[in-house]
């Protein structure tokens, strides 16, 4: 059986914070001899703290899986330009495969109060594939040279960024005015531009060394990834602890310590044991499948066509996932209207909907069928039948899996919303966990990825197994990689699966949507 990535929300939380999760970046402050007057710089030059950068071991469910490194300084010979440095590496495990990944990021800024955003360089290595983005901003536009190895360069030209030199430092920023500070940060994977919002909390006492320190306590909060993200720094401005939820924690620490990783299997790691395997109609189409679940957060219970959620004593939590084909009164003809108001028809740096290969091979494989449900299974198919079933084989654009024709199941569902939305099908990725028996013959769940399509309804597929109709077993919690998910990972238990006579509130039919 092929297994799927749980790795992708992991990389886009850790990713995310890199580029918009500010609390990490650090700065010397200003000296008398080479800085302007205090009047003339930002409060981010005026906060205390380390000089020359800082690390910090990235855990997750408390095993070493990575490191941060943190920096932020004023631009040698450039007394009016500070410099923004983050790296994060990532190194794990996946089923038989070693996931490695490198992000690195340098960002320019004004150095003044308020100072804009006047360029950055993002460098991407490893796992996901290998490539460098250059960017300049300035009053008319953001423009962004896209480098890879062995393809000719791209440009991209995208409104102008509004990010500011205090969004670099959100969190000693917020502490420093003991106020809250919001901005807009634009992320360095999709190019896009989020609202991010620090807020400061109580200040707490932290073990440091066998020694309680009273501890800054900052919280960030991005439009994009809704993870609250908790920062602790001492009064010398030395961050200590970051918390990303529950589940992933970034630690300071030496360098050689950070880069010291333990062995970690993520795949078996993340996964959710059940206490007996799921009913053999789980697998069909219509099928349906009951499980009670504790660790659930009330905001993932929002009941769909798909997913009916009955609360129970105790905070479990009955959830019934229904299977079924959309009804074939609702579908409707190419190209069709998106119900979101066009996001899930929109090309982007990562979905490519817009690229000629793409563009091609989606009119190519719609030859002259205009039902939107009839393309969209031609699309599972090809991808299915067509991408190597390849652990190692990671990528992160629509067209690099097209020109590599491999990967998992990240890999499979950007490919397929890619063909969706360049034939005219409102398309997105869906994340969530899958059912499983592996070699070990544990019945589980796994972190999977699989897609969701309009076609005058909203219907799940799975080109990863080739389903028309992705069955229930597949629960869904999130979509396009949202890193709000990983909080459930560790989380989230079933203590039961049952069968039709016992369930609580199972649906009757589908609901729509």
């Amino acid at each position: 059986m092929t297994r799927t990535r749980p790795t992708a929300p992991l990389l886009g939380l850790s990713l995310a914070l890199l580029c918009a999760m500010p609390a990490l970046a650090q700065a010397p402050a200003p000296t008398a001899r080479g800085a302007a007057k205090a009047a003339d710089v930002s409060d981010v030059l005026k906060t205390p703290r380390p000089q020359g950068g800082e690390w910090l071991g990235l855990y997750l469910m408390d095993k070493k899986v990575g490191y941060f490194f943190t920096d932020l300084s004023l631009v040698p010979g450039h007394k009016d330009q500070v410099r923004s440095i983050n790296e994060m590496v990532f190194k794990a495990t996946v089923g038989t495969k070693l996931s490695e990944r490198l992000y690195r990021e340098e960002r320019t800024y004004e150095a003044k109060p308020g100072g804009r955003l006047l360029a950055f360089v993002v460098q991407q290595q490893g796992d996901g594939g290998e490539q460098r983005l250059e960017a300049t901003n300035s009053p008319s536009g953001l423009r962004v040279v896209r480098k890879r190895p062995g393809l000719p360069d791209e440009v991209r030209t995208l409104p102008a960024s509004v990010e500011v030199v205090e969004d670099a430092d959100q969190a000693r920023v917020a502490l420093y005015r003991k106020a809250p500070v919001a901005g807009t940060i634009t992320d360095g994977t999709d190019l896009e531009s989020y609202k991010v919002t620090t807020t400061v909390d109580q200040p707490e006492e932290r073990m440091v060394g066998g020694v309680k320190v009273r501890m800054g306590k900052a919280l960030t909060i991005s439009e994009k990834e809704k993870v609250p993200v908790v920062a602790y720094l001492t009064d010398k401005g030395e961050m200590v602890e970051v918390d990303f939820g529950q589940t992933m924690q970034a630690r300071a620490e030496s360098e050689a310590v950070a880069k010291r990783m333990d062995v970690v299997e993520v795949f078996g790691l993340t996964r959710i044991v059940l206490p007996r395997q799921l009913p053999v109609e789980a697998r069909s189409v219509p099928g349906r499948t009951v499980m009670v679940m504790t660790g659930l957060p009330e905001k993932f219970q929002q009941s769909t066509y798909r997913q009916k959620y009955v609360k129970l004593p105790d905070g479990r939590v009955e959830v019934t996932l229904v299977a079924d084909f959309p009804k074939l009164t609702s579908l409707k003809a190419l190209p069709v209207a998106d119900p979101d108001g066009g996001e899930n028809l929109k090309a982007n740096i990562i979905v490519e909907s817009d690229n000629a290969d793409i563009r091609k091979l989606a009119k190519k494989l719609a030859g002259s069928d205009k039902d939107a449900y009839t393309v969209a299974k031609k699309i599972i198919a090809w991808v299915a039948t067509n991408l190597e079933k390849d652990y190692g084989a990671s990528a992160d654009r629509a067209s690099d899996v097209l020109r590599q024709r491999k990967g998992d199941c990240t890999e499979h569902s950007l490919l397929t919303v890619a063909l969706m939305r360049a034939a005219g099908i409102p398309a997105r990725r869906v994340d969530g966990v899958i059912y499983m028996v592996n070699s070990d013959g544990v019945p589980a769940l796994y972190w999977h990825e699989w897609v969701e399509a309009y076609v005058g309804e909203w219907t799940q597929m799975d080109p990863t197994f080739n389903q028309n109709v992705a069955d229930a077993t597949h629960f869904g919690v999130g979509q396009e990689g949202n890193a709000e998910i990983t909080s459930l990972i560790g989380q989230l238990k079933v203590v039961e699966v049952r069968d039709r006579a016992s369930a609580a509130g199972a649906p009757s039919g589908r609901a729509g949507q």
